[in-house]
């Protein structure tokens, strides 16, 4: 009942999930990013413990394919479940169970895997992944975002729309980014308002925040001043005054 990409930048290692549904909250239960290690979405008739023991696999050392077989082996509802995902050496992987409601299906490419159910047509992760593609100069975050706008332009899940997500993660245990529309009748469209916002609000204050080796560095000043003004004042605006 969801429309998503995960995948790995070639260039910084970040990896991350796009990931939109018609229900509430897609973000709290399908997309999973572990630095240094994958990145997973767990769709259709959901089971986190498929991204989280695939996670614990890769970490071990196993690729996005051998970690897919083996926990869908053990999962007797695997016609069930739909699930992609990509290791942090970008070999991807996907799975679209006989039993997910059409249309469904899945597309894997070098560092990225597509896939949806309960869609209008293929032709929105056929639209995903050219439009990742075409957006291949851009950082990953942004990459990510076009494939989900074109997903949804393309008719996306076929009940409506409901809620949509992005997470990235790069070095650090906690994401670089991690938005989330829970509840909105164009829940793309509102992520990438909040993306936009949150690039200039929140990106310049998580680069400084405390590194896993090392303390980080203080905000610069310009982001000190620009944190202390009321939302609506800062660049990009949003938000409410008192």
């Amino acid at each position: 009942m969801t429309f998503s990409i995960v995948a790995r930048c070639p260039d910084t290692g970040l990896l991350g999930v796009a990931v939109s549904s018609a229900v509430p909250a897609v973000g709290s239960m399908c997309p999973f990013v572990r630095a240094n290690v994958g990145s997973i979405s767990t769709q259709s008739w959901v089971n986190p413990y498929l991204a989280i023991r695939a996670l614990n696999m890769m970490e071990a050392g196993a690729s996005a394919q051998e970690s897919l077989d083996t926990v869908l082996q053990a999962d007797d509802a695997r016609d069930l479940r739909q699930i992609g995902l990509v290791d942090s050496r970008g070999q991807a992987a996907s799975w679209t169970g006989g039993a997910c409601t059409e249309w469904a299906g899945h597309i894997v490419g070098n560092g990225f895997a597509i896939q949806g159910n309960m869609l209008v047509s293929q032709g929105t992760v056929d639209a995903m992944e050219k439009a990742f593609m075409h957006a291949i100069h851009n950082d990953l975050s942004e990459r990510l975002l076009c494939a989900l706008e074109a997903g949804q332009l393309a008719g996306g899940d076929k009940r409506g729309r409901q809620s949509a997500c992005l997470k990235v993660i790069a070095e650090e245990d906690y994401p670089l980014w991690d938005i989330r529309v829970d509840e909105h009748a164009h829940p793309v469209k509102e992520l990438r308002r909040v993306y936009n916002i949150a690039k200039l609000q929140l990106l310049p204050f998580i680069e400084s925040m405390p590194k896993r080796i090392g303390p980080g560095t203080p905000a610069a000043e310009s982001v000190v001043r620009m944190l202390a003004l009321s939302p609506p004042d800062r660049p990009g605006g949003g938000g409410s005054a008192k």
